[in-house]
């Protein structure tokens, strides 16, 4: 009897295993939709994710939930919009302010899946990241971004002191000359190598590039200053003017092209094992990043990483610069690689696409399953979606308060303390030059009406 059993729990777990694919989330840190060769960057060489780019289905209108960290990587990890009764979670949040039956990675694990998350957490302490339910982390805390990416990493190798969270568990596996994507890297596959075959795994690797400070590989900045030194510009100004300071017009800092191109090679030595270990088939891979990049700065000029041209502005505004965001999904054999250019999509419904996918679950959150879309079944080229981005920053990013609503081919943005508004048609005017806010009137009126109740719903009837 006890040998039946278990043979019945041997191949029940094999049954599990095989037909519960992996999931791997990679999430990048403030890169910018065009920080990629394959849309367009002809400074930054990508080769191993313009691969995994054209073996996914690739969002064209892919939107981040905010255009800063802690709010953007609240609403991916609870599907939600990142206003809670009434607050931005600018420094994280509550696990106990998190409903239990909405909590996507408990939903994984307690239908088996082994659940892991690598790098950037930023939303609470390594606790936190138990409380939320994944059962094994590194690297992971409320830090935002290393001290530096060259071993020893919670050590300031410039002037002044160290005034970040330290990233926890990376120096003590590291030595001298390491470099923190590297590290991340191997030891997301070390994990990998180790786990349960049996068992399906969710594990999310955040990695910390390519967020300031911009420090890459002595060897790979040269080659990449080698290579901006032989571009010709022509007209195009290194900065014009936005909001309260600047917008970097040009692809043209080595050191960051340098941190780009690491960060491919290190996602191609991912895939490379995924494929070695024959699971590859049987993983959905996610690729994405939080929101635009580093292309602004405000009344404080400093160092500025990158240029999100021809997509206005960056990081921390509501201009596809700031919210426009790379998203490929692939499930080998199961969806069909291709360019979708038409359904408007966020990183908040990332999660409940894997979750229906994996169980069948609907939350009941704000964020939707794409799998309608990833079949090609339905096309959500009519979805409205909204912003709300009152912690602006006009000292280091330029940027003002200001909400702002998607809906269809139309954008409006509110920047509601000066009351000056702007209409664009999306597909006309993909980088929003034309302003319609004095020529349609009546639609001006209409979308901003609707992105007032949503904010109302939201809690924020003070704006």
């Amino acid at each position: 009897m006890r040998l039946h059993v278990a043979i019945f729990c041997f191949f029940s777990i094999l049954s599990f295993g095989q037909s519960h694919p992996n999931i791997l989330v990679i999430h990048i840190d403030d890169l910018g939709y065009h920080d990629l060769s394959i849309h367009g960057s002809k400074t930054y060489q990508t080769p191993h994710i313009d691969t995994l780019a054209r073996q996914s289905v690739s969002f064209a209108k892919a939107y981040a939930n905010y255009p800063r960290c802690v709010p953007s990587r609240f609403s991916m990890i609870t599907g939600n919009y990142p206003i809670q009764n009434g607050n931005i979670p600018d420094d994280g949040f509550k696990i106990k302010n998190i409903a239990t039956n909405k909590n996507f990675i408990k939903s994984f694990n307690a239908i088996g899946y082994q659940t892991a998350y690598f790098g950037k957490w930023h939303l609470g302490d390594e606790q936190s990241l138990r409380d939320f339910g994944f059962q094994f982390s590194f690297g992971a805390g409320k830090a935002g971004s290393p001290i530096s990416f060259i071993y020893p990493f919670n050590i300031s190798k410039g002037k002044g002191k160290n005034n970040k969270k330290p990233i926890p568990d990376v120096d003590g596996v590291s030595t001298e000359g390491d470099y923190l994507t590297d590290v991340m890297t191997d030891q997301a596959i070390n994990y990998l190598r180790q786990h349960d075959s049996l068992t399906p795994f969710m594990l999310m690797l955040s990695y910390y590039a390519v967020h300031q400070p911009i420090e890459a590989k002595s060897n790979d900045i040269e080659l990449n200053r080698l290579e901006i030194d032989a571009v010709d510009y022509g007209n195009q100004p290194e900065y014009i003017q936005e909001g309260t300071g600047r917008t970097k017009m040009r692809q043209d800092n080595p050191a960051y092209a340098a941190m780009v191109e690491n960060l491919d090679y290190n996602i191609g030595k991912l895939l490379a094992h995924l494929d070695f270990s024959n699971v590859l088939e049987n993983t959905i891979i996610i690729f994405s990043s939080d929101h635009g990049g580093l292309s602004n700065d405000g009344y404080n000029k400093r160092r500025l990483a990158t240029s999100n041209f021809p997509l206005r502005a960056g990081k921390g505004w509501l201009y596809d610069g700031g919210i426009k965001v790379p998203l490929f999904i692939k499930w080998q054999n199961k969806f069909k690689p291709r360019t979708e250019d038409t359904s408007i999509v966020t990183l908040m419904d990332i999660f409940p696409t894997l979750l229906d996918i994996t169980a069948k679950i609907d939350l009941g959150v704000d964020g939707k399953s794409m799998l309608p879309v990833l079949y090609s079944k339905k096309k959500w080229q009519n979805r409205t979606v909204y912003w709300h981005s009152e912690k602006a920053r006009p000292k280091s990013t330029g940027d003002t308060k200001s909400s702002a609503i998607r809906k269809g081919k139309y954008k409006l943005i509110h920047w509601f303390e000066s009351n000056k508004i702007e209409l664009y048609n999306m597909e006309k005017d993909p980088y929003e030059r034309h302003d319609l806010a004095n020529e349609k009137p009546k639609l001006r009126l209409a979308l901003l009406s609707d992105l007032n109740d949503w904010k109302s719903e939201m809690g924020q009837d003070k704006y």
